[in-house]
């Protein structure tokens, strides 16, 4: 098994909300390494390239070039835990300044 690391851009087959079907998208590990040592599932948020509308916890990405993505996106406040073999492989790395915003936007998310 590949051992994937918090504020990798993995590229998942994630469940529609509503269940209705899959699609292969990108998302952020957002899960701690001491969480992935006592667990086989991996807690990501999902990323959009739709980034005409962000909500309340989403964030655009500076360095989505970085990250490993084609277009321009944001880091939404879908929050995800899916089973470590949902991931299809690893596209890059969240700079850290990105990541320190994402980190933020998850304790507005979570009432933290």
């Amino acid at each position: 098994m590949t051992a994937y690391k918090r504020g990798d851009m993995v590229l998942v087959s994630f469940l529609f909300s509503d269940e209705s079907g899959r699609k292969h998208r990108p998302a952020v590990v957002i899960s701690s390494p001491t969480y992935h040592r006592s667990r086989q599932e991996i807690v990501v948020a999902a990323v959009t390239s739709n980034i005409d509308r962000m909500l309340f916890g989403d964030h655009l990405l500076a360095g989505w070039k970085e990250a490993g993505l084609l277009f321009p996106s944001l880091v939404t406040g879908i929050i995800r835990t899916i089973k470590s073999e949902m991931i299809h492989r690893r596209l890059g790395s969240i700079p850290p300044r990105d990541m320190t915003s994402i980190d933020l936007n998850l304790h507005k998310i979570l009432g933290l």
